[in-house]
């Protein structure tokens, strides 16, 4: 599954938030973890209120003592790009695609300026929208981390629950429960073409509605009974509303310890950002979100 773990650290407090996720999974999967930092071009003097690190010497001593962090049984390097680069994002990306590629990409969720970068940071933003790697988004508002129950919410439209597999192993590393979700839209909730057409046919589209509940239901519990017969707990629950608030409150509800959510390639990062309920979920959740990109595969 996840074989080889990024964890990109930019020397605030605030980023070390990802240590502690990256840590747990990389000991319990037995992963190698590397630590990058990217030297900034014309950087500025703090950053989240803190001294930049602008020298590579600083830089790496910085990562060796964030090394710290993991267990002596997880093997752990540390790689400074020395070089100053005006793009830090552009510079993960590349060395994500062309040196580490990684299985998994841990970070935290804090930028320094605008509305995105707060929710993902142009890092997290380039790796969803390119749709290669799986990312840990992780929020630095508590330092803990454990995996004793995973929210997988599950398209009912679709046959292929592509985060699934990844929510059954990571379940089975650390026997953990999990807790399926479908939610179908309310009528008043419907968006686009659906809410057209259910003005002119309330009885149709009510009635079409109830049949997804219906088949919903089916599909989750085809796959409570596999997961049972493998040994996993499991639950599932099917809610009516509004997709993206509906994963955040059942999160809350069920005290999930992250959200798995699998992301629709689309063509740039503001397709991503208007056509798919992680973006939103990402900004109104503070459960640690893992997004798997469609194309990739568990393990």
């Amino acid at each position: 599954m996840f074989k080889n773990i990024l964890v990109p650290l930019d020397g605030s407090k605030l980023s070390e938030a990802s240590l502690a996720p990256a840590a747990l999974l990389s000991e319990k999967l037995k992963s190698p973890v590397t630590l990058l930092h990217v030297i900034e071009q014309g950087a500025p003097a703090e950053i989240h209120k803190e001294r930049h690190l602008t020298q590579p010497e600083e830089a790496e001593t910085y990562l060796k003592e964030a090394a710290r962090a993991f267990p002596s049984s997880v093997k752990v390097q540390t790689h400074v790009h020395t070089a100053p680069v005006a793009d830090v994002a552009k510079s993960i990306i590349e060395h994500v695609t062309n040196e580490f590629q990684p299985d998994l990409i841990v970070t935290c969720t804090h930028g320094r300026s605008g509305f995105r970068d707060r929710l993902f940071g142009s890092i997290a933003q380039q790796v969803v929208a390119r749709g290669m790697t799986p990312l840990l988004l992780i929020k630095p508002v508590d330092a803990r981390f454990k995996l004793d129950r995973i929210l997988a919410p599950l398209d009912p439209d679709s046959g292929h629950d592509d985060s699934l597999p990844f929510a059954e192993s990571l379940a089975k590393a650390f026997d953990a429960e999990l807790y399926l979700l479908s939610v179908i839209p309310t009528f008043s909730t419907l968006t686009g073409e659906q809410a057209a057409a259910s003005s002119l046919m309330p009885g149709t589209t009510q009635a079409f509605l109830d049949i997804r509940e219906e088949n919903a239901r089916q599909h989750l519990q085809e796959h409570i009974d596999e997961l049972r017969k493998k040994g996993i707990k499991a639950k599932a629950e099917v809610a009516r509303g509004d997709p993206a608030p509906m994963i955040v409150r059942t999160a809350e509800q069920s005290n999930a310890d992250m959200i798995i959510l699998s992301t629709h390639g689309k063509a740039g990062m503001s397709a991503f950002w208007e056509r798919s309920v992680a973006p939103s979920v990402a900004q109104k959740t503070k459960t640690p979100l893992l997004l798997i990109p469609l194309s990739t595969k568990g393990e």
